[in-house]
């Protein structure tokens, strides 16, 4: 709106020259000591004074542009400034239905507040720390609100992966009025963000807060069950589900084939991790074993993962943790402040160098591997200068464990044991990216699953536009006979035998 006095643009010029505030860090000596967030926290005071720095900048505001949700993020800031955190908190609640892992995980400095106008001052203002803020304010003060469920439609959805994609389906289809029933191969509902992502950056009562109140509108959760071994789509769908909505992530490890990969003290990322923070009752039986970790581990792989995986070596046990990575450090893919927070307790890098071998001792268990020098030359598909081997130059790296963070594939198995859905590249779930439409009129998918390994964010935004074409195609189905209870005692049936 049009400001003819003019005391608006002097507020912002006011703005402009306010000091960021200090968002409150663990000393690294102390965070290494346990998995607790490495941020302690805003208090009041605090979030006022950083929320007084948003510009309230004229349309189209360039946080806004920024966000991938388009959270009104200059309203925010005013409910913030004025005390108000329980409006500030319901404008997030608004076009997310994970805002306190979002504002945890979400890389914001490549997002809203690389965005903000600020930057060309001081830092911009600090968005996700105050989106943390006031939504475990709100969580604290009142509970995280329930919410609101139109009557039953009598439709029926089954909704296979229980990580951010398949919550917020489950979420916003019930809130339509449909019946949702979960399942997952896991113990526990989460995904990614769960066995994926460590407790110092997510903790996990966080998701269980989540899961209660979906519990709470009527969605029900099947644990410990793997579409397409225990049961598949096609018997989802003839057991009297109405709709499938797929978003199951990529699950499957980047492989690194080479020599002695198949030693002992060799793990993947994700089992890595989640057997670093998460009790073995949260894990599967062939994962309950206690985690063992050398003095001298290496992290293959450069991005977010890879940084989770060395801060988690150095809190177990690891003396030395470095990453080793084929190219620079501009060209890794991950935040830059992960990388920061891992050098800070300790860990090291070794840059432009791959292994070419694993060495092992006479026990089967690795104790070295050989590593290739690398240059940068030509730009690849990726954008990135493509890492190409220095012929002769070798060493060798003595290490107690090894940790691969290569990246992740789709699981081939739902396009392999579903009728006509169809495929690409290695299993990826061809799909409608606005609609979440598949190649099966009753069948919908969204997320990694669809795209390949991404955000939280792009996982559950993918959702909330699957969930309303689900909605859409559940308005032309004719109603069954059959219950929820029937779906869930088949596939019980099922899973016993």
């Amino acid at each position: 709106m049009p400001d003819p006095t003019g005391a608006l643009d002097i507020d912002r010029r006011e703005r402009r020259y306010l000091i960021p505030e200090d968002i409150p860090k663990r000393d690294p000596a102390e965070r290494l000591k346990d998995f607790c967030e490495i941020k302690s926290g805003i208090d009041p005071e605090t979030a006022m004074a950083e929320a007084k720095r948003c510009l309230q900048c004229p349309y189209p505001q360039a946080c806004i542009r920024g966000c991938p949700v388009g959270h009104d993020i200059p309203r925010a800031m005013r409910h913030i400034e004025q005390g108000d955190f329980i409006a500030a908190a319901n404008v997030f609640r608004e076009k997310s239905n994970l805002p306190e892992i979002c504002s945890r995980v979400c890389p914001q400095i490549m997002q809203c507040e690389g965005s903000c106008v600020q930057e060309g001052y001081h830092e911009g203002a600090s968005v996700g720390a105050l989106e943390r803020f006031v939504t475990d304010y709100q969580r604290v003060m009142e509970g995280t609100p329930i919410p609101e469920t139109a009557p039953p439609t009598e439709r029926q959805v089954a909704v296979v992966g229980a990580g951010p994609a398949g919550l917020t389906v489950a979420e916003e289809l019930r809130k339509r009025g449909h019946a949702v029933q979960v399942y997952d191969a896991m113990p526990k509902a989460g995904g990614a963000a769960r066995y994926g992502i460590p407790c110092f950056k997510l903790p996990k009562e966080v998701i269980d807060d989540k899961v209660e109140v979906l519990e709470t509108i009527g969605v029900r959760f099947v644990m410990n069950t793997k579409i397409g071994e225990d049961t598949t789509v096609d018997e989802l769908l003839a057991g009297g589900f109405d709709a499938v909505f797929v978003g199951t992530g990529v699950g499957v490890h980047v492989p690194l084939k080479i020599p002695g990969n198949d030693l002992d003290g060799i793990y993947q990322a994700t089992p890595f991790l989640s057997r670093t923070s998460l009790p073995p009752e949260d894990l599967p039986p062939e994962m309950r074993e206690p985690l063992e970790v050398g003095r001298r581990v290496a992290v293959i792989g450069g991005g977010d993962t890879a940084m989770d995986c060395v801060r988690s070596a150095l809190r177990i046990g690891g003396e030395e943790a470095t990453c080793v990575y084929r190219r620079t450090e501009a060209q890794m893919p991950g935040n830059a402040i992960d990388r920061k927070y891992a050098a800070e307790e300790g860990g090291k890098f070794i840059w432009l160098a791959a292994p070419v071998e694993f060495i092992g001792d006479e026990k089967g268990h690795v104790r070295a591997m050989r590593c290739q020098r690398m240059k940068l030359g030509e730009v690849d598909a990726s954008g990135r200068r493509r890492p190409v081997p220095i012929e002769g130059d070798e060493f060798i790296m003595e290490v107690d464990t090894v940790i691969l963070a290569l990246g992740y594939w789709p699981d081939p198995l739902l396009g392999e044991t579903t009728a006509k859905l169809k495929t690409h590249d290695w299993g990826l779930i061809t799909a409608d990216e606005e609609t979440g439409r598949t190649s099966r009129t009753q069948i919908f998918a969204a997320g990694d699953n669809v795209h390949g390994a991404d955000l939280v964010v792009t996982a559950m935004l993918g959702a909330r536009e699957a969930a309303k074409s689900i909605d859409e195609y559940l308005q032309t189905v004719k109603l069954r006979k059959t219950r929820i209870l029937g779906p869930l005692a088949a596939t019980e049936a099922k899973r016993k035998r």
